[in-house]
């Protein structure tokens, strides 16, 4: 049961960061491909959706990947720590 608590929290806290990223990166995003005329010229909106949907993707990886981990470096000192 605890283990799975960890895992949820780090799934939340990783979903909670996808939206916060996606929404960071989708406004200069959306903004430039009106405004920059590059970007109007080049920028399809497959290509926004991939540039949004990365920042959303690796904001989500890395935070759950950072709560894992440190989930399991303190789980790993407490153990230590009862030994000695």
């Amino acid at each position: 049961m605890h283990r799975r608590h960890l895992f949820s929290d780090a799934v939340q806290k990783g979903a909670k960061m996808a939206i916060i990223a996606g929404s960071v990166v989708a406004v200069p995003t959306l903004v430039g491909c009106q405004v920059i005329p590059w970007a109007k010229a080049n920028l399809n909106y497959t290509a926004q959706a991939l540039i949004i949907s990365t920042a959303a993707i690796s904001g989500f990886f890395i935070t759950a990947d950072k709560t894992i981990l440190k989930n399991a470096r303190g789980n790993t000192i407490g153990k230590y720590d009862r030994n000695s």
